[in-house]
């Protein structure tokens, strides 16, 4: 956190809020990426759209990156941005780490009705219940995680 700015983190939320209102404006869609993503496969009627919506914000960080190259990615002293490794002491190998950790991801949006775009960006703008608690049990679990683990 030694080069923490709050500049590029409010942008980044502006231009988010922005998306999602615009998607729920124009479209009368929620932006919740899991929901989007999960109705690729088996493809639902309204595919274009979806297609569309994922390929605009790959395209948008790409786009950042060579707009903006020093902005919010990379570590300490501007190393390059790396993936977490499992916790020392786990003996648990990368890629089944990451394996593990996106069917977990996968199975709570499905379960939780939804991931933390939809609840935490959409759900709370419409000041829906379950999203507060959604969101509330998200960064409990966050917590719990970031003590256990000691990733940060």
């Amino acid at each position: 956190m030694d080069s923490f700015s709050p500049i590029p983190a409010l942008a980044g939320g502006l231009l988010i809020g922005l998306a999602s209102a615009l998607l729920w404006l124009g479209n009368g869609r929620i932006a919740g990426i899991s929901g989007l993503f999960g109705q690729l496969l088996p493809p639902a009627r309204t595919v274009v759209w979806r297609l569309v919506f994922l390929a605009m914000l790959v395209l948008g960080a790409l786009g950042a990156s060579y707009l903006f190259p020093g902005l919010g990615v990379g570590g300490p002293g501007g190393q390059p941005a790396q993936l977490a490794s499992p916790p020392p002491g786990w003996a648990i190998p990368a890629p089944l780490w990451i394996v593990a950790s996106g069917l977990l991801i996968g199975f709570g949006t499905k379960i939780g009705n939804g991931c933390t775009s939809g609840h935490g960006v959409c759900g709370i703008a419409r000041l829906s219940k379950r999203s507060f608690v959604a969101v509330a049990v998200f960064f409990s679990v966050a917590i719990l995680t970031v003590t256990v683990t000691g990733i940060v």
